[in-house]
C-alpha cells in the first residue's frame, strides 16, 4: 500500500506475536505486533489491529484456529510468524510447517491483504543446548523464503544480524524475546515494509554494557544447567502429558480496535511509547 497507510493490521501466530517476554499476563503483553502497530498508527492513526496469536500453537494449529477468523476481519496488511514450537518438536518436518506457512500466505494475499512474515535467528547460538535444531531452522528459513517469494510476502530477515544473539534481546528463558527483542523486530517489519520513519538501525549492536564480565567454563555450564531445570524441563514435561502453554487460552485482541483501545475482557497493556522513539535496553 502506499506509504504504508494500512487501514487493518491482523497479526496470526504463537507466544512471539502475542508477547510473550514483553509484559506479562498481570499488567498485560505488548510485543512486536504491538509495536509495529504502533509504527503503522503513526503513519496513519485511523489504524485498527487485530492479535490472534496464542502461545504454544503450531503452525498447522495457527492455520486451522486464526486464519478463517484473519479473512474474516479483511485485513489489508497481516503478520504470519509461527514455526518455532514445531521445531522444538521431536518429529519436526520443514516442508510441511512451511506448507501450513504457505497456505495461509496464499489465502491472505489472494483476499487482498499484503502479508508481513520473519525469518528466524539460531537457537544454537542463544542456548547451545539447541545447536541440534540448527541445521532445522536454517531449514524453515529458506522455506519460508521461497514460499515468500511466490506469493509477494515481505520478508523481515531478522535471522541475519549478529545484534539477535546478545542476550539483552531474550528473556530468561532464552527462547522468548525481551522487550528489547521485540522492539527490534517490530522495527525490522517496519523497515521491511519501507513505512515512512524507519531504517536500518534494528540491525546494529546494542550499545556496550558498562562493565562486561566473562564467565568462567564452570560458570557458563551451570547456567546451561540452570536454564535446563527451570525452563527445558518444564517445557518437556507439557510435551509429555500432551498439554501446552496456550492451553485454555484466546486470542489477545479478536477484534479490530484502533490501538490504544482495550479489548473487552482483556487485561491491560503498558503504555505505549511512541512509534521511532528510543526505548531503555534491559539488560
Amino acid at each position: 500500500m502506499p506509504n504504508g497507510e494500512y487501514l487493518r493490521y491482523v497479526a496470526l501466530g504463537d507466544s512471539q506475536t502475542e508477547g510473550l517476554g514483553d509484559g506479562d499476563d498481570i499488567a498485560g503483553l505488548r510485543g512486536f505486533a504491538d509495536r509495529l502497530a504502533g509504527h503503522l498508527t503513526a503513519v496513519n492513526p485511523g489504524l485498527q489491529y487485530a492479535n490472534l496469536a496464542v502461545r504454544g500453537r503450531l503452525a498447522g494449529q495457527v492455520r486451522a484456529e486464526q486464519l478463517g477468523p484473519a479473512l474474516a476481519l479483511r485485513p489489508d496488511l497481516a503478520t504470519v510468524v509461527a514455526g518455532v514450537n514445531d521445531m522444538l518438536r521431536p518429529r519436526f518436518d520443514a516442508a510441511e510447517v512451511a506448507g501450513q506457512l504457505e497456505e495461509m500466505f496464499a489465502a491472505l494475499t489472494a483476499a487482498g491483504a499484503h502479508v508481513a512474515t520473519v525469518t528466524f535467528p539460531d537457537l544454537g547460538r542463544i542456548v547451545p543446548l539447541a545447536r541440534p535444531v540448527s541445521p532445522r531452522i536454517a531449514d524453515l528459513n529458506d522455506r519460508i523464503r521461497a514460499a515468500a517469494a511466490r506469493h509477494g510476502v515481505t520478508v523481515a530477515e531478522t535471522a541475519r544480524p549478529a545484534a539477535v544473539n546478545d542476550p539483552r534481546m531474550w528473556t530468561t528463558d532464552r527462547l522468548h524475546a525481551s522487550s528489547v527483542g521485540h522492539e527490534r523486530i517490530a522495527a525490522a517489519l517496519a523497515h521491511a515494509l519501507r513505512l515512512p520513519g524507519s531504517d536500518d538501525s534494528w540491525t546494529l549492536p546494542l550499545p556496550p554494557q558498562p562493565h562486561p564480565a566473562g564467565r568462567s567454563a564452570a560458570a557458563a555450564a551451570a547456567a546451561e544447567l540452570r536454564w535446563a531445570t527451570g525452563f527445558l524441563g518444564p517445557w518437556l514435561g507439557r510435551r509429555l502429558r500432551g498439554r501446552s502453554s496456550g492451553d485454555g487460552r484466546t486470542a489477545k485482541r479478536p477484534q479490530l480496535l484502533p490501538l490504544n483501545a482495550t479489548p473487552t475482557g482483556a487485561a491491560p497493556r503498558p503504555n505505549q511509547p511512541q512509534p521511532n522513539q528510543p526505548q531503555p535496553h534491559q539488560p
